[in-house]
């Protein structure tokens, strides 16, 4: 395994270094894709590429997370990664579980090896609430609870297997991409691998998510993957994992 640490960043200066030098400390290379930031922000990114020898990719306008992702699972093709493990520039991650993930990922590499969120008291309502949703439709298009959670982002992708699916496959470029990615993976036959890990919602925290516009695109991605599931049951091809992956 040639492990890249990808972050994906849009306007978190004040926590974007310090979840980078989280993740460098495992050993890793490190990637920041700058998603079309705010002026104030590339300061800060250059002084952590100088300070923590981490690389900068900036994207000249803001695409969506889907979509800087995307940018750093070509750069990892591009310089000889296998593997990607892609951590939100929040700072809400458990970074210390990157341990048991990278573990996981050499036990089972050709797995997603997914963090599954640990709420505390923290959390805010609407959140749980909206990741219940996604819970359901995500049994639904899947005929299995297989998926323990669609919207971490905390996970470590088998980098061959992530790439067939963006270049061959719709999957969407903003809040809608963490879950369409999996269940694309989970139809092809890459089992999932959970890793129980809390999550911090730290007061005052920073959230790009758009009530109205993600929300739309999220229902329009449950209508395509619904429509898949239906196609692919119909075909007799819906993949289902053996009950002993946890």
């Amino acid at each position: 395994m040639k492990t890249l640490a990808l972050i994906p960043h849009y306007n978190h200066p004040a926590t974007v270094a310090r979840v980078a030098e989280a993740v460098r400390a495992f050993g890793l290379d490190v990637l920041i894709v700058d998603d079309g930031s705010r002026a104030d922000c590339k300061p800060v990114l250059e002084e952590t590429a100088r300070r923590q020898g981490v690389a900068v990719l900036y994207r000249t306008a803001n695409g969506g997370k889907g979509a800087a992702v995307k940018d750093g699972l070509a750069y990892a093709e591009q310089h000889g990664y296998t593997h990607v493990l892609q951590v939100d520039a929040d700072a809400q991650h458990c970074l210390d579980d990157t341990a048991k993930l990278l573990a996981a990922a050499a036990q089972n590499p050709e797995a997603v090896v997914c963090g599954w969120p640990q709420y505390g008291a923290d959390a805010p309502k609407a959140r749980l609430y909206g990741r219940k949703i996604t819970d359901f439709w995500n049994m639904v298009h899947t005929w299995s609870t297989d998926i323990k959670d669609g919207m971490c982002g905390f996970r470590l992708y088998p980098l061959a297997a992530a790439l067939a699916v963006v270049r061959e496959e719709h999957v969407g470029e903003r809040m809608d991409f963490d879950t369409e990615i999996l269940i694309r993976l989970y139809w092809r036959g890459v089992r999932p691998v959970w890793v129980k890990t809390p999550v911090q919602y730290a007061e005052g925290g920073m959230s790009h998510f758009r009530a109205f516009e993600d929300n739309v695109l999220i229902s329009k991605m449950h209508a395509r993957l619904f429509c898949g599931m239906v196609w692919r049951r119909l075909r007799g091809k819906l993949w289902r994992p053996s009950e002993s992956y946890k």
